[in-house]
C-alpha cells in the first residue's frame, strides 16, 4: 500500500522561503505522480503543484509560477516543493497527494492540477506567512 508523508512546514515572514517534503512509499514499479494541494481556512482546496515521474511532466498554479519549484529524487522516493518569496496568501495546509500511475503494463496519464486524480493523501503540515 502506498504512504504519503509531508514535512517541511512552518512560519515564515513573508518573502521568506520554506521547503516542503513529500516521502512516498509503496509505489509498486517506481512511477507515480505526486501533487501538492492547499487549502485556507473558508476556501476550497486548491491544486499548486505536480510532476509525474514516468514522463517529467510538470504543473504550476498560475498563481505560484516563478516563485515555487517542484523537483523528485527517485533513488529516495522524495518530492519536494521549494516555495520562495512567500506572501501572506500562501498561508494554508498544504497536503501531499500520490498516484501509482502503472496500470498492467502501461502508464496512466493524470491530470496533475486534479485532487481527484490521486489515490493517497497525506495528513498535510501548516505553512503560515506572516507580513
Amino acid at each position: 500500500e502506498v504512504h504519503v508523508v509531508e514535512s517541511g512546514g512552518g512560519l515564515v515572514q513573508a518573502g521568506g522561503s520554506l521547503r516542503l517534503s513529500c516521502a512516498v512509499s509503496g509505489v509498486r514499479f517506481g512511477n507515480y505522480a505526486v501533487g501538492w494541494f492547499r487549502q485556507a481556512p473558508g476556501k476550497e482546496r486548491e491544486g499548486v503543484s505536480g510532476i509525474s515521474t514516468n514522463d517529467r511532466r510538470i504543473y504550476y498554479a498560475d498563481s505560484v509560477k516563478g516563485r515555487f519549484t517542484i523537483s523528485s529524487d527517485i533513488a529516495t522516493n522524495t518530492v519536494y516543493l521549494q516555495m520562495n518569496s512567500l506572501k501572506p496568501e500562501d498561508s494554508a495546509v498544504y497536503y501531499c497527494a500520490a498516484l501509482d500511475t502503472r496500470v498492467g503494463d502501461a502508464e496512466y496519464v493524470p491530470i496533475l492540477s486534479a485532487s481527484y486524480e490521486y489515490d493517497y493523501w497525506g495528513p498535510g503540515t501548516q505553512v503560515t506567512v506572516s507580513q
